[in-house]
């Protein structure tokens, strides 16, 4: 797992200047050295640079990258980041093919594979990966990223330079580009943040390689391809027979992703999903004669102070401690206290170079960075709920029906800080609506359907397309900012492709969220676990924490010079802040309530703040 940028002009000869666009190239790699610093290098041809920052997971020693390969005259270099799941199969089949390896890396047999197939080797990838190959004989530079969108890439185009990087940090390191805010990336901040449109950037002219697509560009031009997308069919397996596959399915991309050169852990929430993986993991070191390692997060004093609601009715903990009874692995608790947790709210905008999902992304960087002490590969439980329908949105019938994003249903909720001439004409309403009906339109229909399954697939595809990006953008920029790689094997597109279109009525039985998953992995948990209501990512309810809040937030406010303030009604801020904090009806998701409002512009005035932004004119 690594850093990848940069950039390509076919207007000049780049060699011409080399020290030059080496140090740029420096640069760029020093901004993603947190992703890998266990190695770094670059490469300068007449048209294009690339720079590697190293994260060594596979082939330690001999993996180093950039990597340039020629044969038969034919030179071709990569920078990569990401794992292939499959590399061993893909390896025999270029053996077959006469190709020759010179060290044991995936990195080497993407870069085969490509000048074996051409464009068409993505679609025999299992893996999570972002890529950019240089083709010198094509004079074309390819850009891919995975299915499921794990790693990501960003991309500008600006005065004859294409730029790109794994975060955009990268991309602000080239002598043409600079960070600006327009009007739309406003509105993407506010009305659908923190998650974002598929390939928007938020920053002016910024993009992002949609998940499944990859990118040419040559002097002709930039090109987009789709090469996978979610596809409709009809599911023809009986329950018995559906709940067999998902079975395999789970347990094997948890097993090939447990491939490593160095020891991988697992994240052990005490739900059922990373308790899934957790056991699968744990009987795979088992056999290797090894214990695994496991981690577990929560906050200080949330025994103290938790509150059941709706969306958390129980805490993790206990459950944590059943499934060690069951597992014996070497766990560590670990525990963020609020001081902590506030400060972090800055690093995490470090990380992701936007603001986010506040104290969930906060806590998680903290908590990454405490495991990235220990290991360097981390297994998760994320995307269960997206594929599987673990959300409220799936089951209770007022979300369902709602015509919009169910998981930011109330964009008033959203505006309580704002001025009403800023309301007024952001248009926050119409931008999250016409970006919803985007995406429906999207949605591969299936003859025949009822309009009930409609409505199943269409939330389906909403959850894999919004929702499970910005935890995916969460779990990458938390995790590489301490040069942890985490892996998602519920994420695995053949679990994807396939329960997609498995019925709602398999997915959902009896008034329990994801019962096909918890009936196909029913061997690997205790009762307890296997019967448990779903509960979301730990949240704090320590009354410091609002506090903290507040004290920030209001000096926020009430400072004129602050990079927000032209957005904000300063006396309508301070009532809210003045007020009870609700917290059982989050603007976003589950967990984010009042508190995580004003975390939310905490860290919109310091991500403005960082890169010099000033609110645009609309």
């Amino acid at each position: 797992m690594c850093g990848i940028s940069g950039f390509c002009h076919f207007s000049q000869d780049l060699t011409q200047k080399k020290p030059y666009w080496d140090e740029i190239l420096e640069r760029m790699r020093q901004s993603l050295a947190r992703r890998g610093n266990d190695g770094h290098g670059s490469y300068l041809a007449p048209h294009i640079g690339l720079s590697h920052a190293r994260l060594s997971i596979r082939d330690i020693e001999n993996g180093a990258q950039p990597m340039v390969r020629t044969r038969e005259g034919r030179t071709c270099a990569i920078v990569y980041n990401g794992e292939i799941y499959n590399a061993a199969e893909l390896s025999s089949d270029l053996k077959r093919e006469g190709w020759e390896f010179e060290t044991t890396s995936d990195t080497e047999v993407i870069l085969y594979a490509y000048m074996q197939y051409g464009e068409t080797f993505l679609s025999r990838l299992n893996g999570i990966f972002a890529f950019a190959v240089w083709d010198d004989a094509r004079q074309l530079l390819l850009l891919g990223r995975d299915r499921a969108g794990v790693k990501p890439l960003f991309y500008t185009q600006t005065g004859g330079a294409f730029v790109f990087g794994s975060e955009p940090k990268a991309l602000f390191c080239h002598p043409l580009v600079e960070p600006r805010l327009e009007a739309d990336g406003l509105r993407e901040l506010l009305a659908v943040g923190p998650a974002r449109t598929p390939g928007n950037g938020v920053f002016a002219g910024v993009h992002e390689v949609i998940p499944g697509h990859y990118l040419t560009l040559s002097a002709q031009g930039l090109r987009d391809f789709l090469y996978w997308d979610l596809t409709s069919r009809e599911h023809r397996d009986s329950y018995p027979e559906t709940v067999e596959k998902v079975s395999w399915l789970v347990r094997d991309a948890v097993t090939r992703q447990m491939v490593s050169d160095v020891p991988v852990c697992t994240f052990l929430s005490g739900g059922i999903d990373s308790s899934i993986v957790t056991a699968v993991a744990a009987d795979y070191m088992r056999a290797q004669g090894e214990t695994l390692h496991t981690f577990s997060f929560d906050f200080t004093d949330n025994d103290i102070y938790f509150e059941s609601n709706s969306f958390q009715p129980e805490q993790d903990r206990p459950y944590v401690n059943i499934m060690l009874e069951r597992l014996r692995t070497n766990h560590t608790y670990l525990e963020c206290d609020m001081p902590t947790l506030v400060d972090a709210l800055y690093q995490a905008v470090d990380a992701k170079d936007l603001p986010g999902m506040t104290d969930v992304d906060a806590s998680l960087l903290y908590f990454c960075s405490l495991v990235a002490r220990h290991n360097k590969v981390a297994l998760t439980g994320e995307c269960a709920d997206e594929i599987f329908g673990g959300y409220p949105w799936f089951y209770r019938r007022e979300l369902l029906e709602r015509d919009g994003f169910p998981w930011s249903a109330d964009i008033s909720a959203r505006t309580v800080f704002l001025s009403d001439e800023f309301r007024s004409r952001l248009g926050l309403a119409e931008y999250s609506y016409a970006r919803y009906r985007e995406t429906l339109a999207k949605v591969p229909e299936l003859p025949g359907e009822s309009e009930e399954e409609k409505k199943r697939r269409r939330i389906g595809y909403l959850n894999i397309k919004w929702f499970m990006q910005t935890l995916l953008d969460r779990m990458d920029r938390t995790s590489m900012y301490s040069g942890l790689e985490a892996r998602v094997p519920l994420a695995d597109h053949r679990i994807m492709e396939y329960v997609f279109n498995v019925p709602w009525h398999m997915k959902y039985q009896n008034g329990v969220e994801k019962t096909l998953l918890r009936d196909a992995c029913a061997d690997l948990l205790p009762d307890a676990l296997l019967h448990r209501k779903k509960s979301p990512y730990p949240k704090t309810y320590h009354p410091g924490y609002e506090q903290m809040l507040v004290e920030r937030m209001r000096a926020i406010a009430n400072d004129p010079d602050a990079p927000i303030a032209p957005l904000i009604d300063r006396d309508r801020a301070n009532a809210f802040m003045a007020s009870h904090k609700e917290l059982g009806r989050p603007w976003f998701g589950q967990l984010m309530a009042g508190p995580q409002l004003m975390a939310y512009f905490i860290q919109l005035n310091y991500w403005m703040e960082r890169y010099r932004l000033s609110v645009p004119s609309l």
